[in-house]
């Protein structure tokens, strides 16, 4: 019988992981690791302390699913990882447990949707790119990006999948408009979180 090892994550340090660590006590964790930054970050050492210290037949234990996960294939990525290793996942607030048949199939089913909303994606873009060049708009990359290509751009960039310039191929434009499309859409939410911060004081 493996071990219940815990991980919680809390985005800042103005927050609390108390409800995730007495939850995750309360389900027979004997050790639980914690990071403080954003779920966003490539690195999370807390929890690259955890991946290394579970053994086959552990089961890895979260309070939520996006507690582990940075977007739905991400999280996808994690639990197969950690499946071929030999080790069990559960969610506490999703009731999800790979380590029972049902909990198997409801990852299957994640896995599918996390599939079928990447190439959703990549169909409704090429689609779009057919639509502008059957309007005569062939003479080039544009200079900029609509902005459902703009949300477009940053989902994929978010879900680490594909490369910059493989996300600029599929959406016709350059490696450097789709950084600074990137870029624009990190100041305009630091200029509203600035804007909604001094509305509230």
């Amino acid at each position: 019988m493996g071990e219940l090892l815990g991980y919680a994550r809390v985005s800042t340090t103005d927050q609390d992981a108390s409800l995730q660590l007495d939850a995750l006590h309360a389900a027979g964790c004997y050790r639980v690791w914690v990071d403080t930054m954003s779920g966003s970050l490539e690195h999370r050492p807390e929890l690259a302390k955890l991946l290394d210290q579970l053994r086959p037949g552990d089961t890895l234990v979260v309070w939520r699913l996006d507690r582990l996960g940075r977007s739905i294939r991400h999280l996808i990525d994690q639990l197969h990882g950690i499946a071929e290793r030999g080790i069990g996942f559960r969610s506490l607030q999703e009731t999800i447990d790979t380590t029972s048949p049902g909990g198997r199939l409801v990852f299957h089913v994640f896995a599918a949707l996390a599939e079928f909303e990447r190439d959703l994606i990549s169909e409704r873009t090429h689609a779009g790119l057919a639509a502008a060049r059957a309007r005569g708009r062939t003479g080039g990359r544009p200079p900029r990006l609509s902005p459902d290509q703009a949300r477009t751009a940053r989902r994929l960039y978010e879900q680490q999948d594909m490369t910059v310039a493989q996300i600029g191929e599929v959406l016709g434009v350059s490696r450097t408009t789709i950084y600074r499309t990137l870029a624009r859409q990190t100041d305009i939410a630091t200029v509203r979180r600035i804007r909604t911060d001094a509305s509230e004081n």
